[in-house]
């Protein structure tokens, strides 16, 4: 949410992330409750992605790649507390409202924003921060919609119904109001899984196609001619330097397949050696391209493999909830989440943003719904497990008399 670039004077720019990390830390070493590291495929390859990382900045092309692969660290590092202390069904959930309000804000105010101004202006995220762009702003309304969508299944107050419905209109106007053509794509992709996943096909596509209808007639003809030039991309100066910056990342890959070219490898320096037009400098502009940029073909694979394991394991809690009253809740999240994944797997074929924290929160809350599912569905085998036997002893002793 990056709250503090609401503030001014000193607090603009205090750590406040560091403050919270460190006491996050200090209250680990104190707390006496267990703390284990499940160890899944997902987080075997994610862990195998992070130490990847490692080895490519040391042989790295530039030399400000140390600081981003410590950047990284932190956040992954994070990533390891969230799959450490969240659990429980109950941290689970609040952990889900947390991110849903933090990145919902922006898309809340940016709403009431469009409506102020008839959509004639751009909504931003806040400033130096990963969605301080329009598109990355959007792209993170589109992952975060699909959970507000799951704690309005959850919630049973009426109000707080009502205020999450008022919430994700805003945040659909607010997408809009980003003018980003991959955010556009990406919400198609996004509202379709969202519509297969839901419970109410009919009542949901209505729903959908109310909000959706009226959102798209309020936006001004610009945003209409902005979206439209996705037909000529090839006329569109921003989307052929997207194409020039994939391309160089093509190049390079090729030319070092197992490393790449570490952190930071976009750099103007090295377009002059491997991009198609040289003085076209564009950033990675594609999360599959910035990790075969950076990261090499190895990276691009445990990047991929790792978000295929992580959407998989959304299937597999779905199938084995499904049945079972009491896991309605993980099936809710966990379809949901697919969603959400669905959503930046596509917005992120155009966005930089590989390393993006939000995600891989999204993969580590997965991974702990399967722990807690599993260890309920064991639980519940072993209670049935013990009845049947209980009647076997009653039956034997029954025939015995």
């Amino acid at each position: 949410m990056n709250p503090h670039r609401l503030s001014w004077g000193f607090a603009y720019n205090m750590p406040f992330a560091y403050v919270t990390g460190v006491a996050v830390f200090i209250g680990m070493f104190f707390s006496k409750e267990p703390k284990r590291f499940p160890v899944t495929p997902v987080t075997i390859v994610w862990l195998l992605l992070v130490g990847w990382m490692c080895i490519t900045t040391i042989f790295a092309l530039t030399p400000n790649a140390t600081g981003e692969l410590t950047r990284t660290l932190k956040i992954q590092l994070m990533t390891m507390v969230t799959l450490m202390l969240m659990g429980t069904r109950e941290r689970i959930h609040q952990l889900v409202w947390v991110i849903a309000l933090s990145i919902g804000f922006f898309g809340i105010k940016g709403g009431f924003f469009v409506l102020a101004t008839g959509g004639s202006y751009r909504v931003w995220g806040p400033p130096g921060s990963f969605i301080e762009g329009n598109n990355e702003l959007a792209l993170a309304l589109i992952i975060v919609l699909p959970l507000m969508w799951y704690l309005q299944l959850q919630t049973e107050n009426k109000w707080i119904k009502r205020a999450l419905t008022a919430g994700m209109g805003l945040m659909v106007f607010s997408i809009l109001a980003s003018y980003s053509r991959g955010a556009l794509l990406a919400g198609v992709a996004m509202v379709l899984m969202l519509w297969f996943k839901s419970r109410q096909k009919i009542v949901t596509g209505i729903v959908m196609l109310v909000v959706v209808s009226a959102a798209l007639a309020f936006m001004p003809a610009q945003w209409g001619e902005r979206m439209n030039t996705i037909q000529t991309y090839e006329e569109d100066g921003s989307a052929m330097g997207r194409i020039n910056s994939w391309w160089f990342a093509f190049n390079l890959a090729k030319d070092r397949p197992l490393v790449g070219g570490g952190f930071q490898t976009f750099s103007p320096e090295l377009f002059v050696k491997y991009a198609p037009e040289p003085e076209n400098f564009h950033d990675a502009h594609s999360i599959y391209f910035e990790m075969l940029g950076e990261q090499g073909f190895v990276g691009l694979f445990l990047f991929l493999t790792m978000w295929l394991l992580t959407f998989r394991t959304g299937g597999w809690i779905i199938r084995h909830t499904r049945e079972i009253p009491g896991l309605t809740w993980a099936r809710d999240l966990a379809a949901m989440i697919q969603v959400s994944l669905v959503g930046y797997a596509v917005g992120g074929a155009f966005l930089g943003l590989a390393y993006f924290d939000l995600p891989y929160h999204l993969m580590a809350l997965l991974v702990l719904i399967r722990v807690i599912v599993e260890r309920e569905l064991s639980t519940n085998e072993n209670r049935q497990d013990s009845l049947d036997a209980n009647s076997m002893r009653v039956v034997t002793r029954g025939a015995m008399s």
